[in-house]
């Protein structure tokens, strides 16, 4: 069986499994609570170690599920990292954004919903534009010194945002954002190779990346047309989920199926599915803590696997080669701070 690898969260001492598992929209959502088990037993038994949640996965019952499961299989705590995000917790008007009483109050029902005294990550799940910086860095170093979690970070926050706060920590002897949940795949590079360039050497920056198959282009679904019982599909009249829809018929969508189809004989040259090298591609980056993946049934997890074996396949020629297919790679920037 591969073995599983682990890296160090950014500058923490904390290790994370390479490989790592989140609910989004999947468990307590489009997906039953047995196959839910079944996934994240399959990620557990490969060595995963992280599990990713949020308060606003599927309305709370995804944190649900995850609960249910680790307490139904007996999973030793401290052998797991678990995180939840805060900002979309209801409809009521402190029910969202990054307010102290949000952030206070959306950790303490996360926490319920998952039967646990504490989260070992903790995420800004969004900038918040109308709660001052101050505010967001006191409320989760709270969170931290009341021991509701031991890290905090943040996700899709700009790098000078991400600055920003680590300004105001050091000003009032605070801890600052250790991580940030970022999207990044072969067709998605601008933000974390070079927005976050600086923030690597900076402060240590560690990253949970999220989408590394592109929405599902970087496993080919969609190179001959959406398929029935596939997530896009299963949006289709969701106006919440409608952006999905979109994002595949678009013109960004086009060229997304334009470069996965160029990408397919590199993957059969290193005896890989397109999927497989789109996450063996991204764990060649160092700045890559840990991919989160997603399952709605075990196999999947099981072939996400073998990317750990094709990484070391993956020699510079070939990084190349790649980087020439898609004609995305960003031009890394001077130093700004």
């Amino acid at each position: 069986m591969t073995q599983m690898e682990y890296r160090f969260l950014g500058r923490s001492g904390l290790k994370v499994s390479v490989l790592s598992l989140g609910g989004w929209i999947t468990y307590g959502g489009t997906t039953g609570n047995d196959v839910a088990y079944q996934c994240l037993k399959a990620a557990y038994d490969a060595g995963v170690n992280f599990f990713d949640n949020a308060e606003g996965y599927a309305a709370g019952e995804s944190e649900k599920v995850f609960g249910d499961a680790i307490k139904h299989f007996g999973w030793k705590r401290s052998d797991l990292v678990i995180s939840t995000k805060i900002y979309w917790g209801g409809d009521g008007p402190n029910d969202k954004g990054l307010s102290r009483k949000h952030i206070i109050e959306g950790t303490n029902a996360s926490l319920k919903r998952l039967q646990m005294d504490y989260v070992d990550l903790i995420f800004a799940h969004r900038p918040d534009a109308y709660t001052p910086m101050e505010e967001v860095v006191r409320a989760f170093n709270h969170i931290i010194d009341t021991g509701k979690a031991f890290y905090w970070g943040t996700s899709e926050w700009s790098a000078e945002q991400i600055q920003d706060a680590h300004r105001v920590a050091e000003k009032l002897g605070l801890i600052g954002p250790l991580m940030e949940q970022v999207e990044y795949s072969i067709l998605k590079r601008e933000r974390f190779e070079k927005e976050y360039d600086q923030l690597y050497k900076k402060h240590g920056l560690g990253t949970t990346i999220f989408s590394p198959l592109a929405g599902g282009f970087l496993t080919g679904k969609y190179n001959d047309g959406i398929p029935e019982g596939s997530r896009v599909a299963l949006a289709k009249g969701d106006k919440n989920l409608q952006w999905l829809v979109d994002m595949v018929n678009g013109t960004e969508g086009k060229w997304r199926i334009e470069k996965a189809r160029a990408l397919v004989p590199v993957a059969e040259r290193l005896g890989a599915t397109l999927g497989q090298l789109a996450l063996a591609w991204a764990l060649k980056n160092k700045n890559v803590s840990t991919i989160i993946t997603g399952a709605s049934k075990p196999e999947q997890f099981t072939e996400n696997l073998k990317a750990l074996e094709i990484q070391h396949k993956l020699t510079p020629e070939i990084l190349k080669e790649i980087d020439d297919i898609v004609g995305n790679k960003p031009t890394l920037p001077a130093d700004r701070w």
